[in-house]
């Protein structure tokens, strides 16, 4: 969303394999591996060459003596070798033995998860110097946790109190003719857009099936409403064939949405929020906060420290969140917004790459503001299922009381899951379809809570590279040693005390 219990690994078994192997070499033949000192390891056991009860010949031992003379002289020669063969440029080879071709490509080790081990299970960790915490898993589709505690109530005072001072703007920021044209550019034909959003394959769209909001959020009624508007539905029965569809203009429906004036109720979000300054020269507090995600995480401290800064948001009475998953998957004509600056690629669009979600919650509320995980430990996900009756399981103003699992707001608690799943080598896989989540209606008073995001990069390959040139950078004193989008220099140098 620091202890060994944090670490996600599985307990060590090291002891009962060696428990289970024989303890002296098969009888045809030596252990010649072990007396070479190329065994499994370190750690492994020192075994006898042969059966106690066996005498190895005298020339098999000379025979393996002479092979490990030879292999430590060969190692010992090619080293004497790369020393006088570079002389004096050992300390520093120079600006033209630097250029000679590019170095070796940049690689990450596996990203730390968490287990879950089943919902309901309780681990004790020390974040603190002072205090324990205590992980309970909540769900295990998606890998969900909460902390009760994370932050102190001063702590939780003191993030408002800045998000304020620096000013909030309204959430949902609606599509503007840039991104229309940034659109119609995409090469996708009106045919390929039809069977991308016909999700049950059965040649036409139910109104469940069109999700063209571009930021509203379409109930049956107002898609029936726009159907009429842009005559798209002639025998207007709420279905579209392939032929109606393909008569339809995409850019009538674009000039619909843009002449239809919306309430703040009829919008995916409704929110302000602000984002917080962590890095260096921050609050004492912010960078103690980072500091605390970064030993519940156990990620590198290269991945939390270049990830989002802190989002605050607020939710009035009547604010909301309709449910959705934090992070996209990465398609051709996509790319993440954090390695962007690496990519060197162009594409249309940009998506946030969060492997993980903190959430903490800084008051607590009076009624309603839950946290819904509409499907969270379902047996299996259908996105058709999500609508059924006209029961909308993504509509967090009505229909949230439905939804599988409900965390309410609670001053202080954090809870955080896992957006991917992993690929089983150790990185990001797709995105947990199970981590669909929102905020309920807020029927009485304000919510406040804030979001820290882990972000990373699909590809492997190209996250390591936008930590190398963030090194880099870091290194040679540049201003720009995080990406620009997560700075803020005017809350950088900011000192608040409470």
């Amino acid at each position: 969303m620091a202890a060994a219990a944090v670490t996600g690994q599985r307990p060590e078994t090291a002891a009962a394999e060696e428990a289970s192997r024989p303890q002296w070499a098969p009888p045809d033949h030596c252990q010649a591996q072990a007396a070479a000192g190329l065994g499994d390891g370190e750690d492994a056991p020192v075994r006898p060459l042969c059966k106690p009860r066996g005498i190895c010949s005298r020339a098999y031992f000379l025979v393996l003596m002479v092979f490990v003379h030879l292999y430590l002289g060969n190692v010992l020669a090619l080293l004497l070798f790369v020393h006088y063969s570079n002389g004096d440029e050992s300390s520093d080879p120079g600006p033209q033995h630097r250029a000679q071709g590019p170095g070796p490509e940049p690689t990450l080790g596996p990203l730390t998860r968490l287990e879950g081990i089943k919902v309901g299970h309780e681990r004790k960790v020390q974040l603190v110097t002072d205090r324990d915490h205590f992980i309970r898993t909540l769900s295990l589709k998606p890998l969900l946790f909460e902390i009760p505690g994370f932050l102190t109530d001063e702590e939780c005072r003191l993030i408002i109190h800045l998000a304020q001072m620096k000013g909030l703007q309204r959430s949902q920021i609606l599509p503007t003719e840039e991104y229309e044209e940034a659109m119609s550019t995409m090469q996708v034909s009106q045919l390929d857009l039809f069977r991308l959003l016909d999700q049950n394959r059965d040649g036409h769209l139910q109104l469940r099936e069109t999700r063209l909001g571009n930021g509203w959020w379409m109930t049956p009624e107002s898609i029936q409403e726009m159907y009429a508007a842009i005559k798209a539905d002639p025998d207007g029965d709420g279905v579209l064939s392939l032929q109606e569809f393909s008569n339809m203009d995409l850019r009538d429906f674009h000039k619909y949405m843009r002449s239809h004036k919306a309430e703040s109720s009829e919008l995916v979000r409704n929110s302000h929020h602000t984002w917080l300054y962590q890095g260096e020269g921050a609050h004492h507090i912010m960078r103690a906060i980072r500091q605390r995600v970064l030993r519940l995480t156990r990620l590198s401290p290269e991945i939390v420290e270049l990830s989002e800064p802190l989002q605050v948001v607020r939710y009035g009475e009547g604010g909301h969140y309709h449910a959705h998953v934090d992070s996209g998957p990465v398609y051709p004509e996509t790319i993440c917004s954090h390695t962007k600056l690496v990519a060197n690629e162009s594409v249309p669009f940009e998506t946030s790459c969060r492997y993980m979600t903190v959430l903490f919650y800084l008051n607590n509320v009076t009624g309603g503001g839950e946290t819904v995980f509409p499907v969270a430990d379902n047996r299996t996900y259908d996105e058709m299922s999500l609508i059924q009756d006209d029961v909308d399981l993504r509509d967090t103003r009505r229909h949230c009381d439905k939804g599988n699992l409900r965390v309410k707001p609670q001053q202080g608690t954090a809870v955080f899951w896992y957006n991917y799943l992993p690929d089983g080598q150790g990185w990001v896989g797709d995105v947990d379809d199970y981590s669909l989540h929102g905020g309920c209606l807020v029927t009485r008073g304000t919510k406040w809570i804030a979001n820290n995001w882990i972000n990373v990069d699909p590809s492997r390959a190209r996250q390591a590279l936008f930590q190398q040139e963030m090194a880099r950078l870091a290194r040679e004193g540049g201003t720009d040693s995080q990406p620009e989008w997560a700075l803020d220099r005017a809350y950088r140098d900011a000192r608040v005390e409470l």
